[in-house]
C-alpha cells in the first residue's frame, strides 16, 4: 500500500449495528474505502453476534458487550494481519453482525397432501399446516453454510429451505409420535413436539436453533374426507341399524321428492311417500342380514280357543257327519285337532 493511499483511508473507531425491522438474520458492516483503527470500539447488543472474517476465514466471534479492538482481543487477526507492528497500524477486515433473537410466525404447511401410514386405516393422505419460531444459535456455522459473504441475509432467504426440512419430516413425526389419524385433531400439542424432535438436529446442521412448532389444522383431502364422514357415521350407527336407515331415508326424501312423478303438492307427497316406503324395506332387509336368525320363521305357537267356541265347531262337525258330508275319520280328525286348542 502507497504511503498516500494509507493516508486517504477512513479510519472506523466505532462498529455497531442498530437493527431496522424483522427478519433481518445476517448484516455485513460497511468496510468499503475504510479501515479499523487500532482500539476501535465493536459495540454487540443484546440479540446479537458479531463475527470477523479475513480472506474467507473466521478469525473471531464476539457475544453481546463493548470489545476494544486489540491485540489480545483478536489474536488470530494479529497473527494473519501483523497489525501490532508499523506505529499500531490498521487492519482490514470483514465484519458480520448476526440477530439471535428468534424469528416468530414463520408459516409451513403442505402444498400436496402427503402419504401416511396409518394404525387405523394403513395408509392416508392428509394436508397439515401451522407455524414456527427459530433463531441463529451459532453464527459462524451460519455465515459458513448459509449466510456467507452477503450484504443482508434474511428470513425470508431461507424460507424455502426450512418449508422443505418440515414436510420432509412429518411422516416420521407421525411415525414416531404413535398417534393415529382419527387421534391428530386432539393430540396436535404431541404431534408438534414429535415434529420438533425430528426437525431439531437438522436446524442445528446449519447454524439454527428451531424454538417452537406448532399444528394449526390437519386435515383429508376432500374426496377423501367424504369416505372417512361414512365410516364414522357407520361406527356411530352401532346395532341400531333402523335408526341409521330412518335417517338416510330422511336426507332422501328431499332429493326423491324433486325427482316425483309430479309437481307441487302431488310430487311431494309421492317422494314423501316412496321415501318412507322405501326406508321400511331398507331397514327390514338390512335388519334380517344382520340378525340371520331373523329370517328362520318362530315355530307357531299354539293358540288357545275358548270351551264354548270348540263346544259350538263340535255341534257343525257332527251335524256335517250326520248329512253325509264328513266321513267318520274326518270327523274324529277335526275333533281331535279342535280339543287340542283347548288350552
Amino acid at each position: 500500500m502507497a504511503l498516500m493511499d494509507f493516508i486517504k483511508k477512513q479510519f472506523i473507531d466505532i462498529i455497531q449495528w442498530t437493527e431496522e425491522g424483522d427478519g433481518t438474520l445476517a448484516w455485513r458492516f460497511p468496510m468499503q474505502d475504510m479501515e479499523i483503527q487500532y482500539g476501535a470500539s465493536l459495540t454487540v447488543r443484546e440479540s446479537q453476534m458479531a463475527v470477523f472474517v479475513n480472506e474467507g476465514q473466521v478469525a473471531d466471534v464476539f457475544g453481546p458487550g463493548m470489545h476494544k479492538l486489540t491485540t489480545q482481543t483478536i489474536p488470530v487477526l494479529t497473527y494473519l494481519k501483523n497489525w501490532d507492528k508499523l506505529f499500531e497500524s490498521p487492519f482490514k477486515s470483514d465484519v458480520y453482525f448476526f440477530s439471535t433473537r428468534q424469528q416468530v410466525d414463520q408459516k409451513w404447511g403442505t402444498p400436496q397432501p402427503i402419504t401416511v401410514r396409518d394404525p387405523d386405516f394403513g395408509a392416508v393422505r392428509l394436508r397439515a399446516f401451522g407455524n414456527y419460531a427459530f433463531r441463529v444459535a451459532d453464527p459462524k456455522l451460519f455465515h459458513t453454510e448459509i449466510s456467507g459473504t452477503r450484504e443482508r441475509y434474511t428470513a425470508a432467504d431461507i424460507d424455502g429451505q426450512l418449508r422443505g426440512l418440515v414436510l420432509q419430516n412429518i411422516s416420521n413425526a407421525i411415525a414416531s409420535s404413535g398417534i393415529a389419524f382419527l387421534d391428530l385433531a386432539a393430540n396436535q400439542i404431541a404431534f408438534a413436539q414429535a415434529l420438533a424432535t425430528q426437525l431439531a438436529p437438522e436446524f442445528e446442521k446449519i447454524g439454527l436453533k428451531l424454538e417452537g412448532m406448532t399444528v394449526q389444522s390437519v386435515s383429508l383431502p376432500d374426496e377423501l374426507q367424504k369416505v372417512l364422514d361414512q365410516k364414522i357415521g357407520m361406527g356411530m350407527v352401532g346395532k341400531d341399524m333402523g335408526q341409521f336407515m330412518q335417517y338416510q331415508t330422511a336426507q332422501a326424501i328431499p332429493k326423491m321428492a324433486e325427482g316425483g312423478g309430479g309437481g307441487g303438492i302431488a310430487g311431494d307427497a309421492m317422494g314423501l311417500g316412496a321415501g318412507v316406503a322405501l326406508g321400511q324395506v331398507l331397514a327390514q332387509n338390512l335388519a334380517q342380514g344382520l340378525n340371520p336368525a331373523a329370517q328362520q320363521p318362530a315355530a307357531a305357537a299354539p293358540v288357545g280357543v275358548k270351551p264354548d267356541e270348540v263346544m259350538a265347531l263340535l255341534e257343525k262337525l257332527a251335524d256335517l257327519k250326520a248329512k253325509g258330508i264328513l266321513t267318520a275319520e274326518e270327523f274324529d280328525a277335526k275333533k281331535a285337532e279342535l280339543l287340542k286348542k283347548l288350552v
